[in-house]
């Protein structure tokens, strides 16, 4: 028999899967609900955030998403990831409270986030009577994975690229932080925010060449300091 000690509870539930978790939780286990919130709050502020204009009003949102996974888990089926499940809680909530909001903004802060523009500037590439290369590159886009890790992660980097990203309009932000900066994978994001799969891959086109063009400048500057 060994003699290690097992973990102490708390410390088995933080590093416990979403499915254990679901499962301690239906048997009223407060330790994993405590997990969960640890767990996903953060992100889901963050998303929140992108629904409404203040902290604030998402820190509420966040809480009666809470709420609502409470009383509705007796009726969840499994039929997507708990985290999905939640998420999509999260999201009605919040798409609830910004329309309330917006019905008492001025019209004037009511223009629509432009997620139709062009992913990339036409003049970027030749035109299309260039006789050799008619709408190719003007100028190839520089490959910064030749820089160092340590320039790339560099405080002024991440900075300046949070900065770019809480420029994105909404849609397009909601998106990027969901596949690139959480990693989750398409579908749970199609789920999540009920886009189309068409939808979603032109919403982080969009979201990736904006956040390009916003790091470009500095990063080639960087590029040139390396060659």
């Amino acid at each position: 028999m060994s003699t290690t000690a097992a973990p102490p509870r708390s410390r088995r539930a933080h590093a416990a899967p979403d499915e254990a978790l679901l499962d301690a939780l239906r048997e009223g286990d407060e330790t994993a609900f405590v997990t969960l919130v640890t767990r996903y709050s953060p992100l889901m502020l963050r998303v929140a955030l992108t629904h409404v204009r203040t902290r604030a009003v998402a820190e509420e949102v966040v809480q009666e998403a809470w709420m609502g996974v409470l009383s509705s888990l007796p009726r969840f089926e499994g039929r997507s990831s708990l985290k999905t499940w939640i998420f999509r809680i999260l999201t009605n909530r919040a798409k609830t409270r910004g329309e309330r909001e917006s019905r008492c903004t001025p019209l004037s802060a009511l223009a629509p986030a432009d997620d139709d523009g062009p992913a990339i500037d036409a003049d970027r590439f030749l035109p299309a009577d260039d006789p050799r290369w008619p709408g190719h590159w003007a100028a190839a886009p520089r490959d910064w994975r030749t820089l160092p890790d340590d320039r790339l992660m560099a405080g002024e980097t991440l900075q300046l690229l949070k900065a770019a990203i809480g420029r994105l309009p909404a849609r397009q932000q909601r998106v990027l932080v969901l596949r690139d900066v959480e990693g989750w994978e398409a579908e749970e994001v199609c789920v999540t925010l009920a886009l189309s799969e068409g939808n979603q891959r032109v919403l982080l086109h969009r979201a990736r060449a904006a956040v390009r063009r916003a790091l470009e400048p500095y990063l080639d500057d960087l590029a040139e300091e390396e060659a």
